[in-house]
């Protein structure tokens, strides 16, 4: 290889190797796409710590205590993660870290590709008083964290880095070095700079928590100290707003004079290739913004039109500046911008042309999302269907479950909400004398959650400790796949192993639901629907908070076939009953059924549902 080599990275690729080239030295996070592959990458690099959090404020505090032993660290989640962890980034903020870098890597989710709503992350810089720097393309993103580290030690501060999924995602060209003997391994791009930078604090971090020690009206929130911190964090803002004006984060591109578009991230691609003449303000820290740049920017041009992907955000901060501009009125307020979006909104600006129109596309057969072929979630949400139960819901690959023909889960909100919603919807019925069971064995009037075991570990925990103190009565279903499966089967605190693929304590959700004050628990395979049947009519007719934790791999995690496939016997009438499953591998065939047997897993819960016995195994164990 030459010296110098150009590789193509994602964002997240690239922001890994820029905190490794920065000299992290511990890196925390809790996976959520689009943020995930930043700390599976930075893993495989060497000598730097990186852990799987039980959830993003755990991550969080966990980088703030390394920053405030002196050392650079980084926690990376996505948008939602941010509200988890906020918090923590507002604390971080007053206390400042003591010596040692704080980067968040923040990634948005504009068009929820993979979340629950769309969130500005923006809004959290202005909100916390915190510098924000939003790299447009991988070169940027693997610059900007150095430059994060560099901001933050020098003014004593946490700094967002702010990523969209396009950005996360999408691979463009990064000038690396060639890697030298023993750098390039698995999970990281084939080449990389040298060894992390010496770290700038020529001290130990017992040192540096040593001199934490000795200030403790910095570091301890108490109201008396906080009151004399917040004037800092203004005056430190003020600074940083400054510093912003030359640090050549803020870019000026001439062009004609007629219109001036102030963009950052991946927007200002967008822009630049639908309108290439205009001048361009592009802005790689967002807060605090460089206000005389952009003063001087606008009084060049006739007419400055923002555009920015989400909330009007920098259109509104430069009209608070007094400048006349134009931006929401022209480009969408939700969903993810893209070149066909943005020329739209530069016709409607009167700026180019309307594009012709596209000929219609091909018509597809809809293709909505479904749970695996063998997923162990899925008897789970057919039994509760039988059960007539409300079902309270989460994040993850179990939320499926609220789709037809399942159609068993009626809620979803954010992680851990479920419980929270069981326990509030259960006090209500207690003023409700309706709640009883009904004649047919159901239990219409007794609510259910579920959540998986990562989720369980995130923010399951006080939520069924809140439930058995206050005596809920509730039953909460553990879907314990033994993995973390939406975001790509990365670990938790039950698998028994960590992100530096080092062996761990499992923890069993079981056990911890019995030390949490839950003394109705019970484990059953997923797969056996009597036994999940038996156990919730028999919890739900107690009255008393209970849990089960639904057992079973991921189907997609043990990559084999379990049985062999299944086939259909002459007993088949077409009932349609197995279809209810909801399972790829089962087809109407005419009258009857069919199973497709390159899907077939050979599970058996079609087995155990058809009232004919119709379908059969051939051939014994696969």
């Amino acid at each position: 290889m030459s010296e110098r080599d150009t590789v193509l990275l994602s964002g997240n690729e690239a922001v890994a190797l820029g905190a490794y080239e920065a000299g992290v030295k511990v890196a925390a996070a809790y996976p959520g796409t689009p943020s995930t592959e930043i700390l599976e990458n930075l893993a495989s690099y060497p000598g730097v710590y990186c852990e799987w959090s039980s959830n993003e404020k755990v991550a969080l505090d966990g980088a703030i205590g390394a920053a405030y032993a002196g050392r650079r660290a980084l926690a990376a989640m996505k948008h939602v993660g941010l509200n988890v962890a906020a918090d923590s980034l507002f604390y971080a903020v007053y206390t400042g870290l003591g010596g040692g870098g704080l980067v968040v890597a923040v990634a948005d989710d504009p068009g929820m590709h993979s979340s629950q709503n769309e969130q500005d992350s923006r809004q959290y810089a202005r909100f916390a008083r915190v510098p924000m720097l939003e790299p447009s393309d991988s070169a940027e993103a693997r610059q900007y964290v150095k430059v994060a580290f560099e901001l933050s030690e020098r003014f004593d501060t946490p700094v967002l880095l702010r990523l969209t999924t396009r950005t996360s995602h999408s691979r463009s060209p990064v000038a690396v070095a060639s890697a030298p003997a023993g750098v390039a391994g698995r999970g990281r791009p084939a080449v990389a700079d040298p060894l992390p930078v010496p770290d700038p604090h020529a001290r130990s971090a017992a040192a540096a928590l040593a001199e934490l020690a000795a200030d403790p009206g910095k570091y301890v929130m108490v109201p008396g100290n906080a009151r004399l911190r917040h004037p800092i964090v203004e005056e430190r803002m003020a600074a940083v707003a400054d510093w912003a004006e030359t640090s050549g984060l803020c870019r000026t591109e001439p062009g004609d004079l007629k219109v001036g578009v102030v963009t950052a991230g991946v927007a200002y691609h967008y822009a630049r290739e639908i309108l290439p003449s205009a001048s361009f303000l592009k802005l790689g820290m967002v807060w605090p913004l460089p206000r005389r740049a952009i003063a001087d920017f606008a009084s060049r041009v006739a007419r400055v039109l923002v555009v920015e992907e989400l909330d009007p955000f920098l259109e509104e901060a430069l009209r608070l500046m007094g400048i006349e501009v134009e931006g929401k009125r022209y480009f969408p307020l939700v969903g993810e911008l893209d070149p066909a979006a943005v020329r739209r909104g530069m016709a409607a600006a009167g700026l180019v042309a309307p594009a012709p129109s596209p000929c219609p596309p091909p018509t597809l057969p809809a293709r909505p999302p479904v749970l695996c072929p063998g997923c162990g979630h899925r008897p789970i949400f057919y039994a509760l269907r039988r059960l007539g139960t409300v079902v309270f819901g989460d994040i993850g690959c179990y939320t499926l479950g609220a789709l037809p023909p399942l159609a068993a889960l009626h809620t979803c909100g954010c992680m851990g909400g479920g419980l929270g919603n069981l326990q509030g919807a259960l006090k209500a019925l207690e003023f409700d004398a309706s709640d009883v069971q009904a004649e047919d064995g159901t239990f219409r009037g007794r609510p259910v959650a579920v959540l998986g075991d990562s989720t369980f570990f995130h923010a399951g925990l006080p939520a069924l400790a809140n439930l058995a103190y206050n005596q809920g009565g509730g039953l909460v279903v553990i879907l314990d796949n033994h993995t973390t499966a939406m975001t790509g089967h990365q670990d938790h605190p039950g698998t028994g192993r960590t992100l530096m693929a080092k062996t761990a304590p499992a923890l069993d959700p079981e056990a911890i639901a019995r030390a949490l004050g839950v003394e109705q628990v019970a484990t059953v395979d997923a797969y056996d629907l009597d036994a999940f049947l038996r156990t919730a009519r028999e919890f739900l007719a107690s009255r008393r908070p209970a849990v089960i934790v639904a057992r079973r791999p991921c189907a997609l995690k043990t990559r084999r076939r379990q049985r062999a496939p299944l086939v259909v016997a002459e007993a088949c009438n077409g009932c349609g009953i197995c279809l209810r499953l909801g399972c790829p591998p089962l087809l109407r065939d005419g009258e009857k059924v069919r199973v497709d047997p390159d899907l077939c897993t050979g599970c058996g819960v079609c087995v155990a549902v058809c009232p004919r016995r119709a379908l059969t195994t051939e051939g014994g164990e696969g």
